[in-house]
């Protein structure tokens, strides 16, 4: 039986890339059993097969290779026990992140789906659910950027680990629509889900009776929307009970075309004897 073998027959053999080898010897995780100091051609033997078949083994339950050589340092049946069970909590963690992250991705589906297929200048009567808000109360003119207000809100609310895409909006306080008065925020605020979290300006909106319009376009271009709704309240003898909401479901994070921005504005009311 050949007593060694050569750096590209090990690599037929076992299934692995040459460099993975001559990087797991760089390491000192699998050196070979000589090495020409000639030529530098590296040679394997039938004793190391085992350690080269452990290595694959735990390489395969994605392993790191620190904890691999670990192991080896101390090698017995008890630190593969402890190695094994450290490395299935790993892997727990790692589930319950992917699960998350899972969550997070059909979350923003279902949100950019419904605003392709929405009906744009519809108005609908909605009661919505109670909603936790991460909120930045600053006055903002309409036609400002609001990148830098999104950083000041992140900032001032320790956010962890929220994703904005399609889910900032801002407030016109009750008083101003009242007033007709559109050119000027009460507020900037991000929708958060139930994961995630953050320290400070954290509010639980309560849930209500709204009514509500999505547009086309920017913020800029929403007073003559607030004004269709104004006009369908009166109609209907309600009035607003409360701040509005502007919440972009469609904007510059997914595409560069002003044409689909969707925004929808959401007015908390009441009847106008009970208010």
């Amino acid at each position: 039986m050949q007593d060694l073998f050569s750096i590209g027959e090990i690599a037929r053999l076992f299934n692995i890339n040459i460099r993975t080898l001559r990087y797991y010897d760089e390491i000192g995780l699998m050196k070979p059993e000589i090495t020409n100091p000639e030529t530098g051609y590296r040679y394997y033997s039938t004793k190391q097969f085992d350690r080269l078949n452990t290595i694959k083994y735990l390489r395969a339950l994605d392993m790191p290779l620190a904890k691999i050589q670990e192991f080896f340092e101390n090698r017995d049946a008890e630190k593969m026990v402890d190695i094994l069970h450290e490395h299935k909590r790993v892997i727990g963690r790692q589930r319950q992140l992917l699960e998350m992250i899972e969550k997070k991705i059909e979350s923003r589906l279902s949100q950019i789906e419904d605003a392709l297929r929405t009906e744009c200048g519809h108005i609908e009567e909605k009661k919505l659910p109670p909603r936790t808000l991460a909120i930045l109360r600053k006055q903002i003119p309409v036609g400002d950027d609001l990148e830098y207000s999104i950083r000041e809100l992140e900032q001032s609310s320790h956010l962890n680990s929220v994703i904005f895409l399609g889910k900032v909006g801002v407030s016109i306080a009750r008083e101003d629509i009242e007033a007709r008065k559109f050119d000027t925020f009460l507020s900037i605020f991000i929708l958060l889900e139930a994961d995630e979290t953050g320290e400070k300006g954290i509010t639980m909106l309560p849930g209500g009776d709204y009514v509500t319009i999505r547009f086309r376009g920017t913020h800029r271009e929403a007073g003559k929307y607030y004004m269709q709704l104004l006009t369908y309240m009166e109609e209907k003898g309600y009035r607003a009970a409360g701040d509005s909401m502007e919440i972009t479901m469609i904007d510059s994070g997914m595409t560069n075309d002003v044409s689909q921005y969707i925004t929808e504005i959401q007015i908390p009311y009441g009847k106008t004897e009970d208010l």
